[in-house]
């Protein structure tokens, strides 16, 4: 396959996916968001899975990449809908931290634009030390960061399912013509060996001379 085919265009796209899911998983860790933290080093294990099944002519890990591209599909589908609170989603329930902490995205306190306030509340009786933090002056907010970033992924994945799909497609193809060809039968190599081996035992069972033969005439002269 050349360098301008499917082939080199899935690896591409892997190698994007690879970078995209990495920075993905950067903001994520600063932020504390444990589930979307676990499902992208599963998708980073896939994703490197699926680039080395291209580059090494492995149909077979192509497969488990496309499978995993639509799981990706949908777990992005559920992060822009917890964002945009669609389905009675809410962006500020604990649902990706598991309930562990109330941390929210990274973005929230550092989008572009964002000035970050705190304010002492030790007026209040119960909340002394501590402090009051207010966001203000965000140029976009957090949540349509984290749906771009998730809409980017889909993008990616979509495409990347389709020229999974096609190189798998090659892939069997070529290996069906080869095999049709005798490349992968085992038979064929083994006649063709096997007929200069019993030649040879042949040719070195004439060449020995009758001994026997020879000494019952010796007696008879």
């Amino acid at each position: 396959m050349g360098c301008c085919t499917g082939r080199c265009t899935l690896i591409f796209l892997c190698t994007l996916q690879l970078l995209a899911a990495l920075e993905r998983q950067v903001f994520d860790f600063l932020g504390y968001q444990w589930a979307p933290i676990l499902a992208n080093f599963l998708h980073i294990i896939i994703v490197i899975l699926g680039l080395f099944g291209t580059i090494q002519y492995r149909p077979r890990y192509i497969v488990v990449y496309a499978i995993w591209t639509a799981i990706w599909v949908t777990w992005n589908i559920f992060i822009i809908c917890f964002y945009l609170e669609v389905g009675g989603l809410s962006k500020d329930s604990e649902l990706l931290t598991f309930n562990i902490s109330r941390h929210q995205s990274w973005w929230s306190e550092n989008g572009p634009g964002c000035v970050r306030k705190e304010a002492s509340m030790s007026g209040i009786k119960g909340l002394d030390n501590h402090s009051y933090i207010s966001v203000i002056g965000c140029a976009l907010e957090y949540r349509y960061i984290e749906v771009m970033h998730s809409s980017f992924q889909i993008l990616i994945a979509l495409v990347g399912f389709v020229y999974a799909c096609y190189v798998v497609s090659v892939f069997t193809e070529e290996e069906d013509s080869f095999d049709f060809i005798g490349g992968f039968d085992p038979f064929p190599l083994y006649h063709v060996n096997e007929k200069p081996t019993n030649l040879l035992f042949k040719q070195t069972y004439l060449s020995i001379p009758p001994t026997g033969f020879s000494g019952v005439e010796g007696r008879s002269e």
